[in-house]
């Protein structure tokens, strides 16, 4: 849907996103994820990625070495259409 930050950081903010809906895949092959408000995503979110507690994750991280940093890919962008917010997913 978009081909860099700029893109889909300009489509957030014209067409009313609510919140941007990250998704990732866990060892096991089980789809994890977490929503962001949507005016907190910025371009620092696809430079400096996103951090979150690897602990919480099936295979990630032990508890003592638990902070992990995820990078969007803003390629595979989509509106969710079975959210009642309008959500963009990644």
């Amino acid at each position: 849907m978009f081909k860099n930050a700029a893109e889909a950081i300009k489509y957030i903010r014209e067409n009313d996103i609510e919140f941007v809906d990250v998704r990732f895949m866990d060892l096991p092959g089980v789809m994890q994820h977490f929503n962001i408000p949507a005016k907190a995503f910025n371009d620092s979110v696809f430079e400096d990625g996103l951090m979150f507690d690897g602990s919480s994750i099936r295979g990630f991280q032990a508890i003592h070495e638990s902070d992990m940093k995820l990078m969007p890919d803003v390629t595979t962008a989509f509106v969710d259409p079975f959210r009642e917010a309008k959500t963009l997913a990644m």
